[in-house]
C-alpha cells in the first residue's frame, strides 16, 4: 500500500509513514458478509390427498316388465320369462285375432309350468294333455274323482259334498267333488283329446262353465252352479220333452278374496272373443265352453224361407244360443248336435225368431 500524503511505499504493519510521518489511514475493514446459502426454491405444498367416495351401488333393478300383460290371463311377465307363470301361455307366440275378432287359445308348449301359492302345475302332452301338480303343504286342489290320472302314496284324498243334490243327479252333475291335499304329487287328465285351458282367477273374479267341462280347481276358489234358463220341449204324439242345449245348470266358479287357478277341458281347439257393451253372436249351444258372468243368453230360431218342400215347418230350423256382452265368451271346434233339435217344438224359454 502507499501512504496518501507522500506516496511513500508503506509496508502493511506500518502505521505512520516514515518518509513524511503521517498515520497511515487505511480503509476501515468491514466485517465479512455472513455467508448465506443461497435460497432453496419454496418446497411444493402437498395437497391433502383427495378422499374419493365411493359412488353409491345402484339399486338393485327393480323386476322389470317385458312391457305388457300376458295377452290371455292379463298377468304381468318378467323379463327373461318365456312363459306366463300363472297360465302357461307361450311368450314366443304373438296373439292371433281373426277379422271376425276370435282369437285362438295361446300355445302352451309342452311341460308349460304354472304357479299357484306355493306349488306348481306342468302341462304335458298335447294331444291328451295332462295336468301334473307338485301340492306344498298347506296347498289343496279339487276335481270330479274319474278325472285323477295317480297321485303319490302320501296325498290325502277326501270328499267334499255339493248343495242341492237331487237337482244335480237329475242334470247329469256330480253330487260329490272329491278334495287332495298336499305334500306331494298328483295328476289330472279329461282322458279326451282336446285342449286344456288354464283359467287364472284374480280376487272377485267369476266365471261360468258349462256342464263337463270342469278338471280341477285350486282350493281357494268356490263352486257353485246357477239354472241356464235356456230350454224347450217337444211333442211327440202325447209325449212331452223337455231339452236342456247347454244343460240345465251350469258350473261358476269364482275367487271371493284370494287369486286361484281353474282348469277346464275342452274337445278340438278353443277360440275365444270379448264381446263388446250390446254386441250380440250366435253360436252352436253344445260348442260353448265357458263365459263370463255378465254375459246374457237365450234361445234364437232361424227358419229357411223354403216354400213347399221338406225344408218346410219346423223340420226346416236352425236353433241357435243367442249371447249378448259385454264379456268374454270360449268355444270349442268339437262340438254334439242338440238332442230333440229336430223334433216338434211346442214351447221354449224366451227366444227370438227369424225367417229367412
Amino acid at each position: 500500500m502507499f501512504c496518501v500524503n507522500c506516496g511513500n511505499q508503506i509496508r502493511d504493519d506500518q502505521n505512520f509513514c516514515v518518509s513524511c510521518g503521517s498515520p497511515v489511514k487505511r480503509a476501515p475493514v468491514s466485517a465479512p458478509e455472513p455467508v448465506t446459502a443461497p435460497p432453496q426454491p419454496p418446497a411444493p405444498v402437498q395437497a391433502a390427498p383427495a378422499v374419493y367416495a365411493a359412488p353409491p351401488p345402484k339399486p338393485e333393478p327393480a323386476v322389470e316388465s317385458s312391457g305388457g300383460k300376458c295377452s290371455w290371463c292379463g298377468g304381468i311377465i318378467a323379463r327373461g320369462q318365456t312363459s306366463c307363470p300363472r297360465c302357461g301361455a307361450a311368450l314366443s307366440m304373438p296373439e292371433e285375432i281373426s277379422k271376425s275378432g276370435w282369437a285362438q287359445l295361446p300355445g302352451r308348449k309342452d311341460m308349460a309350468k304354472l304357479q299357484f301359492g306355493n306349488s306348481f302345475c306342468q302341462i304335458e302332452g298335447a294331444y291328451v294333455p295332462v295336468a301334473d301338480m307338485k301340492l306344498a303343504p298347506e296347498d289343496s286342489v279339487y276335481f270330479t274323482h274319474h278325472v285323477l290320472l295317480w297321485k303319490d302314496p302320501q296325498i290325502n284324498i277326501t270328499t267334499m259334498s255339493m248343495r242341492g243334490g237331487w237337482k244335480r243327479l237329475f242334470s247329469g252333475l256330480p253330487l260329490i267333488m272329491t278334495q287332495a291335499q298336499g305334500p306331494g304329487h298328483i295328476a289330472f287328465s279329461k282322458d279326451d283329446p282336446g285342449e286344456l285351458i288354464p283359467v287364472p282367477l284374480q280376487a272377485g273374479a267369476a266365471i261360468d262353465v258349462r256342464e263337463h267341462m270342469f278338471l280341477v280347481a285350486t282350493g281357494n276358489v268356490q263352486y257353485d252352479w246357477l239354472n241356464t234358463g235356456v230350454w224347450f220341449t217337444t211333442q211327440n204324439g202325447d209325449d212331452s220333452e223337455t231339452h236342456y242345449p247347454i244343460g240345465m245348470l251350469m258350473d261358476r266358479f269364482s275367487a271371493p278374496s284370494a287369486p286361484g287357478l281353474l282348469l277346464l277341458h275342452a274337445g278340438g281347439n278353443i277360440f275365444v272373443r270379448e264381446l263388446r257393451q250390446g254386441e250380440a253372436i250366435l253360436i252352436k249351444p253344445k260348442a260353448l265352453v265357458f263365459k263370463d258372468p255378465s254375459v246374457q243368453m237365450q234361445l234364437h230360431f232361424e227358419h229357411p224361407n223354403a216354400g213347399f218342400s221338406l225344408w218346410g215347418g219346423w223340420g226346416g230350423r236352425y236353433l241357435w244360443l243367442l249371447l249378448y256382452g259385454p264379456g268374454r265368451v270360449a268355444i270349442q271346434s268339437v262340438f254334439e248336435p242338440v238332442e230333440g233339435e229336430g223334433g216338434r217344438i211346442t214351447n221354449s224359454s224366451y227366444a227370438t225368431r227369424q225367417q229367412w
